[in-house]
């Protein structure tokens, strides 16, 4: 059984995955406007960044043409 088998995500999931990561910093430091949820904030911060790094994983071991 071979378990090299990646397939290349998305721009749009590494985009999503950036966003989301820059959205939940913001709900870890707040501001006036928007209220703190360190608890939130970190766990989605933790989410996008495992999406980020399944992303770069994806980018680097994927196959170089998709025929």
């Amino acid at each position: 059984m071979e378990l090299n088998r990646l397939v290349p995500l998305s721009g749009g999931f590494m985009l999503t995955s950036i966003v989301g990561f820059l959205i939940s910093a913001v709900f870890i430091y707040g501001n006036e406007a928007i209220p703190k949820s360190k608890a939130w904030g970190f766990t989605f911060a933790l989410f996008f960044a495992a999406m980020f790094v399944a992303a770069l994983i994806s980018m680097t071991y994927a196959p170089a043409d998709l025929d």
